[in-house]
């Protein structure tokens, strides 16, 4: 399991928010590289998920995204755990 620390006003960086104005969610783009990449090796998985990252500005650890890159490849669920961090 995974945890990260996430600004509330950051928050749609992270899910999708219908009222939200960020157009690039983590979760999105996590979906879709389960949903296609699913027995393909870590090693291709972990720089898209580090390019959805950076590009959601988030800050995952090279250890976070190779677990998260190992659930997508196997299958598995993964858990990431979420502060939300006040203003």
């Amino acid at each position: 399991m995974g945890e990260t620390t996430v600004s509330v006003q950051d928050m749609d960086h992270l899910l999708h928010d219908p009222k939200g104005s960020y157009g690039a969610p983590y979760q999105r783009a996590y979906a879709e590289l389960a949903a296609t990449h699913r027995g393909r090796p870590s090693a291709e998985i972990v720089p898209l998920l580090r390019a959805a990252a950076d590009k959601a500005l988030l800050g995952f650890s090279i250890a976070d995204l190779s677990e998260q890159a190992e659930a997508i490849s196997s299958g598995a669920r993964y858990e990431l755990r979420v502060r939300v961090a006040g203003r």
